[in-house]
């Protein structure tokens, strides 16, 4: 079953997990995300603003991923951190299968003229599963839904194929 935010799913992740998002998060932040991530810090370490933006990405990353309650937005971003950082490898295999277009694991433009389908769905969740722990699987699957459940409505009858 997914979780119905990004927040929920963060607060499920096992800390390696959130330290691995929040390490890639780190390595290339997002500049929309960055002061919400900074913020967070700030106020769950008690620090001034100047000492959180001048401590060690590594640094920050601990900090961060010790956090449960980092918001919905920001919870969003550490999430696709964990899937482009450690778990790349896990976008190409499932867009492949989906036959979906892109490179390196992002989305090509031309993909929003395919339609993503429970065919299609399926196809990707099983090459998934053939290839990953089952819980990361989920965790990604769960990611993809919470980014835009319009487009990946399929996803939510998952846990059906896995």
């Amino acid at each position: 079953m997914f979780e119905p935010t990004s927040s929920r799913l963060w607060k499920r992740l096992s800390r390696e997990e959130r330290q691995a998002a929040a390490r890639h998060f780190f390595d290339q932040p997002p500049q929309e995300a960055l002061g919400s991530a900074l913020a967070v810090l700030i106020k769950a370490r008690h620090l001034r603003p100047q000492v959180a933006r001048s401590m060690a990405p590594e640094e920050q990353a601990r900090a961060l991923s010790s956090v449960l309650d980092v918001g919905e937005n920001l919870a969003a971003s550490l999430l696709v951190a964990l899937h482009l950082g450690q778990r790349r490898g896990m976008l190409g295999v499932f867009l492949d299968a989906a036959g979906l277009p892109h490179e390196e694991g992002l989305l090509k433009e031309e993909a929003d003229s395919v339609a993503f389908t429970d065919d299609n769905a399926r196809a990707g969740v099983l090459a998934l599963s053939a290839a990953f722990p089952k819980d990361q699987v989920q965790v990604y699957l769960n990611t993809l839904w919470l980014q835009d459940p319009d487009r990946w409505g399929p996803l939510e009858r998952s846990e059906d194929w896995l």
